[in-house]
């Protein structure tokens, strides 16, 4: 089969990056967490006192820490997965916290972000064979991939599947919460004015709120081989 690009888009806690982890693993492409992308950023302002305790970004601040920034993934060998790494540390866990979420959609408004975080994406995907998952990835950062799938769910479901993975790890969390956040990153992510999440025109839309992780899994690798194996 010919080697594609693979954009993966759609509402947070969805299941966007478990389809794409599995299927890469599958098929031996590569996965480029995006959304994970955007939660280092994050962590690195939460880390160096760039955001208040109100929630204000300090966007100068952050525009001229930029290039202290780097972000890299590392294959996991127990795992078989990337786990992320801001400046040479693993931070896979501390990513995904409820104090990282609360905060990411509005550092991935800014356009200064934005832009250097699709330049290294762009920089990652160029030799194709390649499985990425985000907001914009078929719209914005590579709108002529091959295979575009556009995941959504309630937000009901997005938020009890985000409250048990949480719980799983053992963190305190409330669901109300964790349901008010899907709720708003979903508001602040389609209204921003750049790059908004979007359905692309020629994306594969998926409504997996009743569905399986097997079952999404054979959908996506169905989808996969339909696009991958034509002449």
């Amino acid at each position: 089969m010919k080697l594609i690009t693979i954009a993966i888009d759609g509402h947070s806690s969805c299941g966007k990056s478990t389809m794409a982890k599995d299927l890469a693993k599958e098929i031996g492409y590569i996965y480029i967490d995006t959304g994970a992308m955007y939660r280092a950023v994050t962590l690195f302002a939460l880390q160096n006192g760039l955001i208040t305790d109100e929630g204000i970004i300090n966007e100068e601040g952050l525009r001229q820490r930029m290039s202290d920034i780097m972000i890299t993934f590392q294959l996991n060998e127990e795992t078989g997965r990337p786990d992320t790494y801001l400046n040479g540390v693993c931070v896979e866990r501390e990513i995904r916290t409820m104090e990282v979420s609360k905060h990411v959609s509005p550092i991935a408004t800014l356009g200064f972000v934005r832009e250097a975080m699709v330049d290294l994406q762009r920089l990652m995907g160029e030799a194709k064979g390649v499985i990425m998952d985000g907001r914009d990835i078929g719209t914005v950062v590579f709108p002529d991939a091959e295979l575009k799938v556009f995941v959504t769910a309630s937000a009901d479901v997005r938020a009890k599947r985000r409250y048990d993975e949480l719980t799983a790890k053992g963190e305190k969390c409330d669901y109300d919460e964790i349901r008010a956040n899907v709720i708003e990153r979903d508001r602040i992510d389609s209204t921003r004015a750049i790059s908004p999440l979007r359905q692309a025109d020629d994306a594969i839309v998926l409504d997996n709120s009743n569905m399986t992780i097997p079952e999404q899994k054979a959908w996506l690798l169905e989808q996969y081989r339909r696009v991958a194996g034509r002449e």
